[in-house]
């Protein structure tokens, strides 16, 4: 009989004085977190997943709360491996929630994905009046150093956000079967090898459509990435498609950086 993993986190922050502080932390299997001392801003969160990759069957869920006020950024240590299958269902599965006046920065480094591989993932997010929330996501379809290809697979991935209770975004992407064969065809991924997803939920988001669409006009032609960006409804989405996972890494973090005014979290940069 295999062995499954079955990993959970839940964080929560509020503010205490200037500071966010952590108030309640819960860690079990493989899945843990890291609270890196910095300057003083934002509470930083550093998701560790143990185990160094996650396999067919395996079930991570995480959880975090952020408290009026508070500010939160959650990341990953590193680039998490999402190995083949053959035959169950990997899941990852986030729920976050942000109370009045906090935010939340999302901000994991990219998902990797195995030939055969079998992955549902959702993020679950309830915003209340003034949260703000930021989310980035990135996923890279094959080992490029081994210039793997998915020729069968399952990707599944839904975003849910709410503000006040009601749906205000949905976004759900399902890719099943020759993958890599699906994504060259120019209506889908033109010759794509990774993609990425940023998705600003705040007061500002929509005002700051302009800026976006300059700061990718002004990065995008050396580096042979598309991007794409839209704002309505109080949120603001750019979407990334590039041949090569590494310039989209690049023009994302140059991206972010200018967008946010801050560094990235210090995980990004080794």
């Amino acid at each position: 009989m295999r062995q499954r993993s079955d990993g959970h986190v839940h964080l929560r922050v509020g503010r205490i004085g200037r500071e966010t502080r952590i108030l309640d932390l819960a860690e079990s299997g493989p899945l843990r977190v890291r609270l890196p001392r910095g300057p003083a801003g934002p509470c930083e969160a550093v998701l560790l997943n143990s185990a160094g990759g996650i396999a067919c069957g395996d079930g991570f869920r995480v959880s975090a709360e952020v408290g009026a006020g508070a500010e939160l950024v959650l990341t990953t240590t590193a680039a998490e491996k999402i190995y083949r299958s053959d035959g169950p269902r990997t899941t990852i599965a986030t729920r976050l929630a942000v109370a009045p006046g906090g935010h939340l920065a999302f901000l994991p480094q990219e998902t990797i994905l195995f030939d055969r591989v079998n992955l549902h993932r959702s993020l679950t997010v309830d915003l209340d009046d003034g949260a703000g929330f930021l989310a980035f996501e990135a996923v890279t379809f094959g080992r490029v150093a081994r210039d793997e290809r998915i020729t069968a697979g399952h990707f599944h991935d839904h975003w849910r956000i709410r503000r006040h209770g009601r749906l205000c975004y949905a976004d759900s992407i399902r890719l099943d079967g020759p993958v890599s064969e699906a994504l060259a065809r120019a209506a889908i991924g033109g010759e794509a090898r990774a993609m990425a997803t940023l998705l600003d939920v705040s007061s500002t988001a929509e005002s700051r459509l302009e800026e976006m669409r300059a700061r990718l006009d002004g990065a995008m032609p050396a580096t042979g990435v598309t991007a794409a960006a839209s704002a309505w409804n109080g949120h603001l989405v750019v979407r990334f498609l590039g041949a090569d996972p590494t310039a989209l890494r690049r023009l994302v973090q140059d991206v972010l950086v200018g967008y946010r005014g801050v560094p990235l979290p210090r995980v990004w940069q080794t």
